[in-house]
């Protein structure tokens, strides 16, 4: 037997609205726990100069969300987990990395930093490396993303780096990108 249940809104106990619809099959979800929040993206706007072999904190100046004002686009370029927002979340990061000459990139390195060092759990590992030391050349992008579980306070940093043949350093060009999102958990 099937039966099908029409209603505008659908709410807990103590009758707080936790899910609505507008008549037309647009649903909005009021309940915090089931939105997919905090949400962050930032970009690069400009090159920024990278030394050779250096770990480098990417400078994410350019947000293009950031759902609970959680990340800092303009002096410490982290996202910070907010008040009542601790959980599991996706990270992504997207690195270019340019050495500026022809065939010189050995090496290329990105790293997702909680809290001040690299992010490492007996599943995850919060970093990538390319090589090209048999056949150096002049740019690339390198992506790390991981699932991590985050505490109030926890701070998550984008850093990359860079090995050139001539050891003359480089670049992270503007196709770079930092973003991450809490699960519904």
């Amino acid at each position: 037997m099937a039966g099908i249940l029409k209603v505008d809104q659908y709410q807990d106990f103590n009758g707080n609205n936790i899910m609505t619809s507008d008549g037309s099959g647009n649903v909005t979800i009021n309940a915090a726990a089931m939105k997919n929040t905090p949400v962050f993206e930032a970009a690069i706007v400009s090159n920024q100069s990278v030394s050779d072999d250096t770990n480098t904190k990417a400078q994410f100046s350019s947000e293009i969300i950031d759902t609970d004002s959680a990340y800092d686009n303009s002096t410490n370029y982290r996202f910070t987990v907010p008040s009542g927002k601790a959980g599991t979340y996706y990270l992504f990061l997207k690195l270019q990395i340019d050495c500026e000459a022809n065939s010189n990139l050995d090496t290329a390195k990105a790293f997702i930093y909680k809290n001040g060092s690299v992010f490492s759990s007996p599943t995850n590992f919060g970093q990538s490396e390319i090589s090209f030391l048999s056949n150096p050349i002049r740019e690339t992008e390198i992506v790390v993303s991981i699932m991590a579980d985050l505490a109030v306070g926890d701070y998550i940093e984008a850093y990359g780096a860079m090995e050139a043949t001539d050891s003359s350093g480089g670049h992270f060009g503007s196709y770079s990108v930092f973003k991450g999102y809490k699960l519904i958990t």
